[in-house]
């Protein structure tokens, strides 16, 4: 995920699906941890359901509902974390049904 104005990575391998966003949407839920002595930034879980909601279109809507279910159910993020995500990545009216339902 790049900036929305950012040049395009040009490299031949692996091939990169690239995905841009706005600074809001990229950069909520970003968490730096050091793996081996190298410092990597992950998605928090919630911002992860949030994005398979934001891009429904190629992981299918099963498996975002399936990520939700799963998030709410272990407990891993809170409602409000999941609507704080789902607002920053402009899909709460999308999962709003769906976090009603299952909540």
């Amino acid at each position: 995920m790049i900036d929305r104005h950012a040049r395009t990575p040009k490299i031949s391998y692996p091939k990169l699906q690239v995905v841009r966003a706005s600074r809001k949407a990229r950069d909520h839920g970003i968490q730096v941890k050091t793996i081996e002595g190298v410092s990597v930034r992950l998605t928090s879980p919630v911002k992860t359901v949030a994005d398979c909601f934001c891009y429904r279109q190629h992981v299918g809507l099963d498996v975002a509902i399936a990520a939700l279910r799963d998030c709410l159910r272990k407990r891993i993020g809170s409602v409000d974390a999941l609507v704080e995500a789902a607002r920053a990545d402009r899909v709460y009216t999308l999962m709003r049904p769906y976090m009603e339902a299952l909540a």
